[in-house]
């Protein structure tokens, strides 16, 4: 497995069958323009997730690409009546790679905030380590995880309730995901805090280069 980070949320992820892009949203443009995508998956409406405006051009761009979404985004988002629902507990197959959703709830940001949904995305193939994208939530941690996108920061999360997420998960490794409203000295905090506070290590693939999972 083969993945970059494209700021903020937006994760690429390339098996030896699939391409994959999660969380394209309005903190990043890394990911504008590409092309040859097999699936689009969004894990809510937050236009840090799902850019309303510039979503749509990828989903024109990507013809081919399976666009699976957390079922409020096709009332959000533009995406030329090609959203496919994908609800908590389901999962769904893109040739040997199975994406399963779990969750269903955003995190609470504020009582008086209208709660939205979010759904947790495992992918797993054959032969490849699985990895966890949480979206805006930590509230399931599911078993088998070898890799986790870890929050960093949001305005519906504390350092301790991440730490706690992280130790939950117990992946052997991760790295720092929806940080793009953190500063360089943010991010180093978080990243050095969580990491030794949990049982994980944290790689830094800011640079937006390919690793290899």
């Amino acid at each position: 497995m083969k993945i970059t980070q494209l700021g903020h949320s937006a994760l690429l992820v390339e098996t030896s069958e699939q391409r994959v892009l999660i969380d394209p949203g309005a903190f990043s443009d890394a990911w504008h323009g590409l092309t040859d995508l097999d699936a689009i998956l969004v894990t809510h409406q937050h236009p840090d997730h799902a850019d309303p405006e510039n979503l749509p051009a990828l989903v024109k761009a990507n013809p081919a690409a399976k666009v699976l979404v957390e079922p409020g985004v096709i009332e959000a988002v533009d995406l030329a009546g090609r959203g496919e629902g994908l609800s908590a507990d389901s999962s769904v197959s893109l040739g040997g790679l199975k994406v399963s959703a779990v969750g269903g709830r955003h995190a609470v940001i504020h009582r008086d905030i209208p709660m939205i949904g979010n759904v947790g995305l495992v992918l797993e193939a054959e032969g490849e380590p699985t990895l966890f994208h949480p979206g805006d939530s930590l509230e399931v941690a599911p078993a088998g995880i070898d890799l986790l996108a870890i929050p960093a920061f949001g305005p519906w999360a504390a350092m301790k309730e991440t730490v706690d997420f992280v130790r939950d998960v117990d992946a052997p490794q991760g790295f720092l995901i929806h940080d793009g409203l953190l500063n360089e000295r943010g991010w180093k905090l978080l990243h050095t805090q969580v990491g030794n506070l949990g049982p994980t290590e944290i790689a830094d693939h800011r640079d937006q280069q390919p690793f290899q999972a």
